[in-house]
């Protein structure tokens, strides 16, 4: 794919040098391809299952900036639905989550089924003499797929399977919720507008750079308590012991390490709200392996699932080349009484959100840093991800688990999801795509 001026979009991501240039979190062709050869063509996660447990269960969604209906059929199936009427293209359903019979829409009544087919016209016998294929204009429908209850879909016939799409760091980031035992997601869903490009929204989650800076007002107020009683424990946050892993299509999971026989100290007096004992069950072990079962760092499937250590998910929904939708769901294990849900959901809340601690400050600096791409003299200075370039050595594991990289902090993560992004823009269809992507490093990073 060439943008400007025969310009391939591996040319805005300097891989060698670390370097991307500002142009790609504010220009608004840039953003419209996104939306197009990206989230159009991707694996986009819908929600949980547990969201939608009986035939009828209806929540509403998002693929790009288009709305979409994630539902189960009379049969119990999954589908995901493009929220929009064939005959004017009115949305057929408002309300964002619930249970239906079917779909009506409000301008001409033209009806649909759970399973996306066109079953009633109004004046189908009188005004369209019965000549109306309704087999031919049902809603649109995506592929649809669910691993370990984490349902995603994609709008592009040519797309992968979602197994070969995740591959196995994708698979992993959802193994680290789905290994701690069976989960169900919590009623209702935090959201709100920053006015940030996606894209930085999703490589902050990877940074533990700008913990101790931004966040610094956060953990003075001991947003997360603990027993003043308690004796100290190892900083969780090391800048020194940091995993990484890199998948295919952009998938990645960054941040600390915390061997296992340090973790139960560790966890137990940074964040109380977790309880980590899975960690140390044979059956999560065998579900993770040795590597990933010490991995307390964040994946993103790309493009902008979020997978945080403290059981919540986050989706960066773009809206606009200069805004982004947070939204925050929240698991809690199945089986907790009625003070350990509080606990988990007051936790949740405190921590990220639009009331939580860290998200606030976050915001702030995505919301600067897309303003600041927007200059003319500024657009001439690339941004900088150079850090430990060169210096990632990759571990294959000798049990065939996925390559990994041990080092102190770094930028690894978000350099590979640009230079993941630049794959996606520049390919154009799914083979060519799968063809053309980068390789995942083998040697050094």
């Amino acid at each position: 794919m060439l943008y400007e001026n025969g310009k391939p979009f591996h040319d805005y991501v300097d891989a060698d040098k670390g370097l991307v240039d500002r142009v790609i979190f504010s220009d608004q062709a840039i953003y419209e391809l996104e939306l197009e050869r990206i989230f159009a063509r991707a694996w986009n996660f819908m929600c949980h299952e547990s969201q939608i447990p009986k035939a009828g269960d209806f929540f509403l969604s998002f693929i790009g900036e288009e709305s979409v209906i994630a539902t189960r059929d009379k049969k119990g199936e999954l589908q995901v639905l493009l929220n929009s009427c064939r005959h004017r293209g009115n949305a057929v359903c408002r309300a964002e989550e619930g249970n239906a019979r079917s779909f009506l829409c409000t301008y001409h009544g033209w009806t649909y089924g759970l399973d996306g087919q066109l079953i009633g016209v109004p004046g189908y016998k009188d005004f369209y003499h019965e000549q109306l294929d309704k087999s031919q204009w049902g809603l649109v429908k995506a592929k649809v797929a669910s691993y370990k209850g984490f349902v995603f879909a994609t709008m592009d016939p040519e797309a992968v399977d979602l197994d070969e799409y995740l591959g196995p760091v994708g698979r992993m980031s959802i193994d680290l919720l789905a290994a701690q035992g069976p989960l169900k997601m919590v009623a209702g869903v935090q959201k709100n507008i920053i006015g940030c490009n996606w894209k930085l929204a999703v490589d902050n989650l990877f940074d533990y750079y700008h913990v101790g800076i931004s966040h610094a007002s956060a953990f003075m107020s001991n947003f997360r308590a603990r027993d003043p009683e308690a004796p100290p424990a190892p900083p969780r946050f090391s800048f020194g012991k940091h995993r990484v892993w890199l998948g295919d299509y952009g998938h990645a999971i960054g941040g600390p390490r915390i061997p296992t026989d340090e973790m139960a100290n560790i966890i137990a007096h940074d964040n109380p709200n977790l309880d980590e004992t899975w960690r140390h069950r044979d059956d999560a072990r065998a579900i993770l392996g040795d590597q990933a079962i010490e991995s307390v760092g964040h994946p993103n499937i790309f493009p902008n699932l979020w997978v945080t250590e403290a059981n919540q998910i986050s989706l960066r929904l773009p809206k606009g080349p200069t805004g982004c939708e947070i939204w925050w769901f929240t698991l809690v294990p199945e089986g907790l009484d009625e003070k350990q849900h509080e606990e988990a959901i007051r936790g949740a809340n405190h921590q990220f959100g639009p009331s939580g601690f860290l998200e606030q400050d976050d915001g702030e600096n995505w919301d600067q840093s897309t303003r600041q791409t927007m200059g003319v003299v500024a657009r001439r200075y690339p941004l900088n991800f150079s850090m430990n370039l060169k210096h990632g050595e990759v571990i294959t594991p000798a049990d065939g688990g996925a390559p990994y990289v041990d080092t102190a902090i770094n930028e690894h993560a978000q350099l590979w999801t640009y230079r993941a992004w630049a794959d996606w823009m520049d390919a154009e269809s799914w083979a060519a795509l799968k063809a053309s992507r980068t390789p995942v490093p083998s040697d050094r990073l």
